[in-house]
Protein backbone atom coordinates (compact mmCIF):
# COMPACT_ATOMS: atom_id res chain seq x y z
CA UNK A 1 0.00 0.00 0.00
CA UNK A 2 1.29 3.60 -0.82
CA UNK A 3 2.12 5.52 2.17
CA UNK A 4 3.31 9.66 2.62
CA UNK A 5 5.73 10.31 5.08
CA UNK A 6 5.37 14.23 6.69
CA UNK A 7 8.12 16.07 7.38
CA UNK A 8 7.45 18.67 10.30
CA UNK A 9 10.57 21.17 10.74
CA UNK A 10 10.95 22.58 13.95
CA UNK A 11 11.10 26.27 14.70
CA UNK A 12 14.59 26.89 12.17
CA UNK A 13 12.50 25.08 9.23
CA UNK A 14 14.84 22.79 7.42
CA UNK A 15 17.17 24.49 5.02
CA UNK A 16 19.21 23.28 2.12
CA UNK A 17 21.71 20.96 3.89
CA UNK A 18 19.82 20.33 6.89
CA UNK A 19 19.24 17.23 7.94
CA UNK A 20 15.72 17.24 7.58
CA UNK A 21 16.12 18.20 3.77
CA UNK A 22 18.44 15.19 3.49
CA UNK A 23 16.37 13.27 4.77
CA UNK A 24 13.56 14.29 2.71
CA UNK A 25 15.51 13.43 -0.46
CA UNK A 26 16.23 9.62 0.91
CA UNK A 27 12.33 8.96 1.08
CA UNK A 28 10.65 9.50 -2.22
CA UNK A 29 7.18 9.22 -0.51
CA UNK A 30 8.19 12.26 2.07
CA UNK A 31 6.90 15.95 1.47
CA UNK A 32 7.29 18.24 4.05
CA UNK A 33 4.42 20.22 6.06
CA UNK A 34 4.49 23.86 4.69
CA UNK A 35 4.26 26.96 7.30
CA UNK A 36 4.25 31.06 6.62
CA UNK A 37 6.58 31.96 9.26
CA UNK A 38 8.86 29.08 10.72
CA UNK A 39 10.10 31.21 13.96
CA UNK A 40 6.74 31.46 15.12
CA UNK A 41 6.06 28.75 18.06
CA UNK A 42 2.13 29.31 17.65
CA UNK A 43 1.28 25.33 18.24
CA UNK A 44 -2.30 26.08 16.85
CA UNK A 45 -0.81 27.33 13.70
CA UNK A 46 1.50 24.57 13.14
CA UNK A 47 -0.98 21.71 14.56
CA UNK A 48 -3.40 22.79 12.12
CA UNK A 49 -0.90 22.59 9.06
CA UNK A 50 -0.08 19.15 10.17
CA UNK A 51 -3.86 17.89 10.35
CA UNK A 52 -4.54 19.52 7.13
CA UNK A 53 -1.69 17.37 5.21
CA UNK A 54 -2.80 14.34 7.02
CA UNK A 55 -6.21 14.98 5.66
CA UNK A 56 -4.88 15.14 2.43
CA UNK A 57 -2.31 12.47 2.30
CA UNK A 58 -2.52 8.97 0.27
CA UNK A 59 -2.33 5.70 2.23
CA UNK A 60 -1.18 5.58 5.77
CA UNK A 61 1.00 8.68 6.99
CA UNK A 62 3.94 8.85 8.84
CA UNK A 63 5.89 11.23 10.51
CA UNK A 64 8.88 12.95 10.90
CA UNK A 65 9.56 15.86 13.11
CA UNK A 66 12.15 17.83 14.74
CA UNK A 67 11.75 20.23 17.94
CA UNK A 68 8.70 22.25 18.11
CA UNK A 69 7.61 20.14 15.22
CA UNK A 70 7.58 17.70 16.97
CA UNK A 71 4.52 18.82 19.46
CA UNK A 72 2.71 20.05 16.17
CA UNK A 73 2.53 16.13 14.93
CA UNK A 74 1.51 14.65 18.79
CA UNK A 75 -1.09 17.31 18.82
CA UNK A 76 -2.67 16.57 14.98
CA UNK A 77 -2.17 12.96 14.90
CA UNK A 78 -3.87 12.07 18.24
CA UNK A 79 -6.98 13.65 16.05
CA UNK A 80 -6.53 11.15 13.50
CA UNK A 81 -4.98 8.04 14.79
CA UNK A 82 -7.11 6.23 11.76
CA UNK A 83 -4.56 7.79 9.88
CA UNK A 84 -0.93 7.71 11.42
CA UNK A 85 0.93 4.48 11.04
CA UNK A 86 3.61 5.71 13.29
CA UNK A 87 5.90 8.75 14.26
CA UNK A 88 9.88 9.60 14.42
CA UNK A 89 10.43 12.39 16.84
CA UNK A 90 13.78 13.85 17.53
CA UNK A 91 14.69 16.11 20.27
CA UNK A 92 11.26 17.56 20.89
CA UNK A 93 11.02 20.93 23.08
CA UNK A 94 9.62 21.16 26.45
CA UNK A 95 5.87 22.04 26.17
CA UNK A 96 6.98 23.86 29.83
CA UNK A 97 8.47 26.14 27.99
CA UNK A 98 5.31 27.31 25.80
CA UNK A 99 2.41 28.87 25.98
CA UNK A 100 -0.78 29.16 23.45
CA UNK A 101 0.85 32.19 21.54
CA UNK A 102 4.81 31.83 22.52
CA UNK A 103 7.51 31.16 24.53
CA UNK A 104 7.14 31.30 28.21
CA UNK A 105 11.02 31.67 29.04
CA UNK A 106 12.88 34.41 27.28
CA UNK A 107 16.56 33.92 28.40
CA UNK A 108 16.95 33.08 31.51
CA UNK A 109 13.57 34.80 32.75
CA UNK A 110 10.08 33.18 32.78
CA UNK A 111 6.89 34.72 31.56
CA UNK A 112 4.89 35.01 34.82
CA UNK A 113 0.78 34.31 34.45
CA UNK A 114 0.62 32.17 31.39
CA UNK A 115 -0.63 28.69 31.18
CA UNK A 116 1.82 26.43 28.88
CA UNK A 117 0.48 23.95 26.77
CA UNK A 118 1.61 20.76 28.33
CA UNK A 119 -1.92 20.23 29.68
CA UNK A 120 -3.21 20.16 26.03
CA UNK A 121 -0.67 17.36 24.69
CA UNK A 122 -2.39 13.72 25.19
CA UNK A 123 -1.32 12.88 28.72
CA UNK A 124 -2.21 8.99 27.37
CA UNK A 125 -0.64 6.14 24.27
CA UNK A 126 -0.49 7.72 21.48
CA UNK A 127 -2.57 4.80 19.61
CA UNK A 128 0.30 4.46 17.06
CA UNK A 129 3.84 3.37 16.90
CA UNK A 130 6.20 6.19 17.90
CA UNK A 131 9.74 6.44 18.65
CA UNK A 132 11.32 9.66 20.75
CA UNK A 133 15.18 10.06 20.42
CA UNK A 134 16.32 12.79 23.26
CA UNK A 135 19.69 14.10 23.46
CA UNK A 136 21.69 14.40 26.47
CA UNK A 137 22.93 17.87 25.94
CA UNK A 138 19.68 19.26 24.64
CA UNK A 139 19.06 22.76 26.42
CA UNK A 140 14.82 22.77 24.98
CA UNK A 141 14.56 19.63 27.01
CA UNK A 142 15.88 17.48 29.98
CA UNK A 143 16.13 14.10 29.40
CA UNK A 144 14.16 13.35 32.61
CA UNK A 145 11.11 15.22 30.93
CA UNK A 146 11.75 13.60 28.02
CA UNK A 147 11.87 10.23 29.17
CA UNK A 148 8.33 11.03 31.45
CA UNK A 149 6.20 12.41 28.04
CA UNK A 150 7.87 9.30 26.37
CA UNK A 151 6.66 7.02 28.90
CA UNK A 152 3.14 8.79 28.79
CA UNK A 153 2.23 8.67 25.07
CA UNK A 154 3.71 4.76 24.80
CA UNK A 155 6.57 5.88 22.65
CA UNK A 156 10.22 4.37 22.63
CA UNK A 157 13.11 6.87 24.12
CA UNK A 158 16.38 6.63 22.62
CA UNK A 159 18.72 8.36 24.42
CA UNK A 160 21.67 9.91 22.47
CA UNK A 161 24.57 11.88 23.70
CA UNK A 162 26.41 15.32 22.09
CA UNK A 163 23.40 16.10 19.52
CA UNK A 164 22.00 19.18 21.41
CA UNK A 165 18.33 20.10 20.12
CA UNK A 166 20.10 19.13 16.54
CA UNK A 167 19.86 22.75 15.40
CA UNK A 168 19.90 23.24 11.23
CA UNK A 169 22.24 25.56 11.44
CA UNK A 170 24.71 23.51 13.33
CA UNK A 171 23.66 19.49 11.98
CA UNK A 172 23.99 19.62 8.79
CA UNK A 173 24.28 17.35 5.79
CA UNK A 174 23.22 13.49 6.22
CA UNK A 175 22.40 11.65 9.18
CA UNK A 176 22.00 7.99 7.86
CA UNK A 177 21.53 6.48 11.56
CA UNK A 178 17.89 8.43 11.50
CA UNK A 179 16.77 7.24 8.67
CA UNK A 180 17.87 3.46 9.63
CA UNK A 181 15.36 3.61 12.67
CA UNK A 182 12.53 5.64 10.45
CA UNK A 183 13.47 2.26 7.92
CA UNK A 184 13.23 -0.35 10.98
CA UNK A 185 9.90 1.14 12.34
CA UNK A 186 8.16 1.69 8.86
CA UNK A 187 8.70 -2.32 8.29
CA UNK A 188 7.88 -3.29 11.56
CA UNK A 189 4.44 -1.42 11.23
CA UNK A 190 4.11 -2.22 7.29
CA UNK A 191 1.52 -5.07 8.20
CA UNK A 192 -0.91 -3.94 11.36
CA UNK A 193 -3.75 -2.28 11.41
CA UNK A 194 -3.88 1.59 12.10
CA UNK A 195 -4.89 3.30 15.15
CA UNK A 196 -5.79 1.77 18.69
CA UNK A 197 -7.15 -1.54 19.17
CA UNK A 198 -9.68 -0.07 21.91
CA UNK A 199 -10.79 2.41 19.91
CA UNK A 200 -11.68 0.26 17.12
CA UNK A 201 -9.87 2.61 14.51
CA UNK A 202 -12.84 5.49 14.40
CA UNK A 203 -11.27 9.22 14.42
CA UNK A 204 -11.31 10.61 17.67
CA UNK A 205 -14.17 13.77 17.52
CA UNK A 206 -13.17 16.73 16.09
CA UNK A 207 -15.26 19.16 18.70
CA UNK A 208 -13.63 17.53 21.72
CA UNK A 209 -10.00 16.88 19.87
CA UNK A 210 -6.55 17.96 21.17
CA UNK A 211 -6.27 20.91 18.34
CA UNK A 212 -9.84 22.00 19.33
CA UNK A 213 -8.82 22.55 22.82
CA UNK A 214 -5.40 24.26 21.84
CA UNK A 215 -7.37 26.45 19.95
CA UNK A 216 -9.61 27.31 22.06
CA UNK A 217 -6.83 28.38 24.79
CA UNK A 218 -4.89 30.22 21.92
CA UNK A 219 -8.34 32.08 21.10
CA UNK A 220 -8.35 33.22 24.94
CA UNK A 221 -4.85 34.49 25.29
CA UNK A 222 -3.72 35.94 21.28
Amino acid sequence: MTSTVLIIPGLQGMPPGHWLSWLEGELPEARRVPHDEWSSPVLAHRTGRVKQAIARSAGPVWLIAHGFGCLAAIMAASDRTDRVAGALLVTPVDPERYGADGPLIEGEETIPRKPSISGLLPQTTLGFTSLVIASADDPDMRLVTASQWADRWGSRLLLTSALGNIDPTVHQGAWPQCLRLFRLMHHAQRDLPLGSFAEGNEPAPRRHGWLAKLRRQSRATL
